[in-house]
């Protein structure tokens, strides 16, 4: 997978219509080495990732914030715990939205969101994300649909505004297939161990699967833009799910330039006895 392919491949440019069905979830045409050449490449994003970050915290001048998008079973939490294993903690964030508490319903749908963007030199990782104040509230029709429909602007703005403050936004649906959900779905059922992992309300939404897949493809088309564009990485593989966002990653990273910040003394004249 050369550097920048996956950028380019997968980014869904401003005004391009989106329509998941005709997107395979299980391609992997980046990568023709197979699975056990993806993992070797795999260690090797990951430990550039690794790299790159230190560097971001050291500088503390760039944001990043990704925000991670899937249908349930799609491999979010799968996805932050493999290619961010190596990245110092003390520089990334995990933040997962659920279903708003009763003081956030009380706010504006944002409010919630805000608090945890990204500061100076952190990554920050969205597993969920405002988009669900628009999906859900859709599918589900918890709103008028005016509700939701006013919020693609509210969204696009509020991006606008952490783009031109500073934040590198990616932002990441991990597309699964209905057939792949099922077998997904059916391990959890099967293992005892993973039955905390399985929602009955996951069912529910699964008999909305078209409505879900159609709200996402208005949504993605919609909020695709310049300063926060939208990759669709296919998630069927998962091992080519990971090397996607990885090498997506390295690639944004590499992008910023960055470097160690110089000391403001000489370094010749320190002596330690």
């Amino acid at each position: 997978m050369k550097i920048g392919e996956a950028l380019k491949h997968y980014r869904v440019e401003p005004g391009t219509k989106v329509v998941l069905g005709s997107i395979d979830a299980g391609e992997c045409s980046l990568f023709a080495g197979g699975k056990a050449k993806a993992l070797e490449l795999f260690d090797e994003l990951r430990d550039e990732l690794q790299s790159l970050q230190k560097i971001l915290y050291a500088q503390n001048k760039h944001r990043i914030l990704i925000v991670l998008q899937a249908m349930d079973t799609g491999g979010k939490d799968g996805c932050v715990k493999h290619v961010f294993s190596r990245v110092d903690p003390q520089g990334v964030r995990v933040k997962a939205f659920k279903k708003p508490s009763e003081e956030e319903a009380a706010h504006d749908f944002l409010w919630r969101v805000h608090p945890h963007v990204p500061g100076n030199g952190e990554i920050v990782i969205f597993n969920r994300s405002h988009y669900e104040d628009i999906l859900a509230v859709r599918v589900k029709k918890l709103f008028p649909d005016e509700v939701w429909q006013r919020r693609y602007r509210h969204i696009i703005e509020f991006e606008r505004m952490l783009a031109e403050e500073g934040t590198t936004i990616v932002k990441i649906f991990l597309h699964i297939s209905k057939d792949e959900q099922k077998r997904r779905l059916e391990s959890r059922l099967a293992n005892p161990s993973k039955h905390w992992k399985l929602n009955p309300d996951d069912l529910s939404d699964r008999a909305r699967w078209e409505e879900f897949q159609a709200g996402y493809e208005d949504l993605i088309s919609r909020t695709s833009t310049e300063q926060a564009p939208w990759f669709i990485v296919p998630a069927d593989r998962k091992w080519y799910r990971n090397l996607v966002v990885a090498r997506l990653m390295v690639d944004i990273l590499r992008g910023l330039k960055m470097d160690f910040p110089r000391p403001s003394w000489d370094p010749t004249a320190v002596v330690i006895e």
